[in-house]
């Protein structure tokens, strides 16, 4: 069974589905029970079937495009079949390394094109389809220039950030993934990303009973107290500018929203406002502030979330 398996992945990965689908045919009929070859069977018919619809896009674009939208359906089919999808890891690589790189073929094929060459979206597609098919050179590449490009869009450098850390640039790693949860919480796809440092932060704030939408604003303050965003960098002076107007407009916003409150905005307006105090608090310690910013700002850290403000100082 091993061996059927090995043989269909490595099919898999070389954009060979029919051939990968025979092997897994010819493994259930010598165990229709095996679970690994019923899970890998359902998931692979799952994504022909979508395949399938391609010929119906009249462009490149629109077929890649397809193909990364059926991610978030894939992963609603994956919860409703149970079983846990973690245990065939092997399968779902090779079927992601599959889809990604036929949604890479169209984008390159666009690419070839010098009036495409310039557009940064297809760009962050073909990136984020080079880091799905494993060449994480090439995701490099097309990442880092979309990135120039559009310098201040968090779902680009959530994906440079996470690919930074599988190449095992934590430092970089860490930079990036604060910047983007700072410009852009609900920016951040978390399950889109596959490093451990962010897998594992997304499980441990998850597991604070967050809503789907709340999550992404709270990892990056649990990420500030534990110390994993640790790396900063140095704020610009008009960007201290803008991180205190932006803290002015979310703290009118929250107080006219009930500062003591769990509902309505004040679900994203509060770790919102938490994480920029956290910058503020930086800034302040690394340029030894003398002026009472740094205390002021705790002590509204300590007024909207006395919880948070005893773990942050802890």
């Amino acid at each position: 069974m091993e061996e059927y398996f090995r043989r269909a992945y490595e099919s898999l990965k070389e954009g060979n589905a029919d051939t990968a689908l025979g092997l897994l045919n010819e493994a259930l009929v010598i165990d229709y029970e095996h679970e690994e070859t019923i899970h890998a069977l359902k998931c692979l018919n799952w994504w022909i079937e979508k395949i399938k619809r391609l010929d119906t896009f009249p462009d490149s674009y629109g077929k890649g495009e397809y193909i990364l939208s059926q991610f978030k359906s894939y992963n609603v089919f994956l919860k409703r079949i149970g079983g846990n999808a973690d245990s065939f890891d092997l399968c779902q690589y090779a079927l992601k390394r599959y889809v990604y790189s036929k949604a890479l073929t169209f984008f390159l094929e666009l690419l070839e094109e010098a009036v495409n060459q310039q557009d940064p979206e297809l760009i962050y597609k073909t990136g984020l389809c080079c880091k799905g098919a494993g060449d994480w050179e090439g995701a490099l590449k097309y990442l880092e220039l979309a990135s120039r490009y559009k310098k201040e869009d968090s779902g680009i450098l959530s994906q440079l950030a996470d690919l930074n850390a599988l190449l095992g640039d934590e430092k970089a790693a860490k930079v990036l993934f604060r910047e983007a949860f700072y410009l852009d919480a609900q920016g951040v796809d978390l399950f889109e990303l596959e490093s451990e440092m962010i897998i594992r932060l997304r499980d441990s704030v998850g597991g604070m009973g967050l809503s789907e939408e709340e999550l992404p604003e709270w990892i990056p303050v649990w990420a500030s107290i534990w110390g994993i965003f640790s790396v900063k960098r140095e704020l610009k002076p008009v960007e201290l500018g803008r991180l205190k107007q932006s803290i002015l407009s979310l703290e009118n916003e929250l107080r006219s929203n009930g500062t003591g409150t769990r509902t309505g905005g004040n679900l994203l307006l509060k770790p919102r406002l938490l994480n920029r105090y956290f910058w503020i608090v930086e800034h302040c310690e690394h340029h030894r502030d003398t002026s009472g910013l740094m205390e002021e700002t705790l002590l509204k850290i300590k007024f909207i979330d006395p919880a948070v403000y005893e773990q942050y100082k802890s």
